[in-house]
């Protein structure tokens, strides 16, 4: 059985994407950085829905031809020889060592640690099958007025326990809870 880390960025007003669909607002300092870094080092796979996966795999494949961010640097290697997973009804094959799954179900099947980045639609089928063990969220110091939330309803009332709360970069709110 899979063990699941749900990481997420969202805005001080709950959204993970602005209005007109811009994610160029997350603050990626050194602190933040360091965290994802070790969070991906640690993981088995990273784990995306299919709309998450098509923004993914169009950059990070060459990330360094689009960025000179420290960070971006860092990551692109990594993202291109972990293992990773996309749940989809509609793809059926993906590159980067990545296996494709139909249903959330098919994820029970498959060993470690697998990080969830954003996907609210995904994140809230696996809440609601209490498949998330854990659920890292960073707020940052923006408000987008609108977008899509970063947590869908998740169909009924769970409790969870903080395991951590830290700013980063001065900035950023890391708020770790588990189930």
């Amino acid at each position: 059985m899979s063990r699941i880390i749900h990481f997420v960025h969202q805005s001080a007003d709950g959204f993970i994407h602005g209005p007109n669909g811009e994610f160029d607002w997350p603050s990626m300092g050194p602190e933040l950085s360091a965290h994802s870094q070790g969070l991906s080092d640690s993981a088995d796979a990273f784990l995306y829905g299919r709309v998450v996966w098509d923004l993914m795999s169009s950059y990070w494949p060459k990330a360094e031809e689009y960025s000179t961010h420290e960070h971006d640097l860092a990551f692109a290697p990594v993202w291109r020889e972990k293992p990773k997973v996309v749940v989809s009804r509609t793809l059926t094959e993906a590159g980067w060592n990545t296996r494709v799954v139909g249903d959330v179900a098919d994820l029970a099947d498959i060993e470690g640690t697998l990080v969830l980045f954003g996907g609210s639609d995904l994140a809230a089928s696996l809440t609601e099958r209490d498949m998330i063990d854990e659920y890292q969220v960073f707020v940052h110091p923006v408000v987008l007025g609108g977008g899509k939330p970063a947590f869908r309803e998740p169909g009924k009332r769970f409790a969870m326990k903080l395991a951590e709360s830290r700013v980063l970069d001065t900035e950023v709110v890391l708020l770790r809870y588990r189930r």
